[in-house]
């Protein structure tokens, strides 16, 4: 088995090993994985942090080894916490990297940092803090970013950099944590979810306070949640229908 590191700011995780097909999700400087397979070009990589898969540009990243590996995974994580920050390499150039970036995996790559960062489990009101850093970020599908990024990629982002982990797709985070009857049981913090006609969960938010949600739709955006769904004031429709309530924390 090989094993990997993210040197770059972001670098696309594709559905095949081609530069024209699918980005499923994204690496951020720092994040590591396994190589499952490695080719000339390109090599399937499954991320540590949630079990992702997909194929990745092999100029993109820098092969670990297996002990190294290891170190990051049961190491402590130090993510950074400004939505642009600079790592430093050892020939003095600065990279710039991005929120949600494991700034923890720089000593390995002979980098230094000394921007602002999270490390551990936080009060479960600071999700909240960190889901406004994404406030008006465009959609992208697969994206983890302030500068493009989907629903789920949000979520998840926003447990990481405080401690948590969530898995990468909607079905997948639906059946973490604990189901709640009413949103009046809920918490900021909690996560909502909503199905399409077929009963398909496709779609996940953050619960604000006072019956609002923050999520995205076009971008990451604030609407009101009742029990039939996401009420877009703009739109005056119903944008996605409720399908379940999830406590993680």
């Amino acid at each position: 088995m090989q094993y990997g590191i993210c040197h770059l700011s972001i670098v696309p995780i594709r559905v095949q090993p081609d530069d024209c097909t699918e980005m499923v999700s994204q690496l951020l400087y720092g994040e590591h994985f396994k190589v499952l397979e490695s080719r000339k070009k390109w090599s399937r990589i499954r991320v540590a942090h949630d079990q992702c898969e997909g194929w990745v540009s092999n100029p993109q990243f820098t092969f670990i080894s297996e002990v190294d590996y290891d170190k990051l995974v049961g190491g402590d994580k130090k993510i950074s916490s400004d939505v642009i920050s600079h790592i430093c390499a050892n020939n003095g150039v600065l990279l710039p990297i991005l929120l949600g970036s494991m700034v923890s995996a720089s000593p390995l790559l002979n980098h230094s940092f000394e921007g602002a960062s999270i490390e551990g489990e936080n009060p479960k009101l600071s999700l909240v803090d960190t889901a406004f850093l994404y406030l008006n970020a465009p959609y992208l599908k697969g994206g983890k970013t302030p500068f493009g990024i989907d629903g789920t990629g949000f979520t998840q982002m926003v447990y990481k950099i405080n401690g948590y982990s969530l898995q990468r797709d909607a079905e997948g985070q639906s059946k973490q944590g604990e189901p709640l009857s009413f949103i009046e049981e809920s918490e900021p913090g909690d996560l909502a979810f909503f199905d399409d006609n077929e009963g398909v969960i496709d779609h996940v938010g953050i619960i604000l306070k006072d019956n609002y949600i923050i999520h995205v739709h076009g971008h990451v955006r604030i609407d009101r949640l009742d029990h039939t769904g996401i009420f877009n004031a703009q739109e005056k429709l119903y944008t996605h229908k409720l399908r379940v309530i999830k406590k993680i924390l």
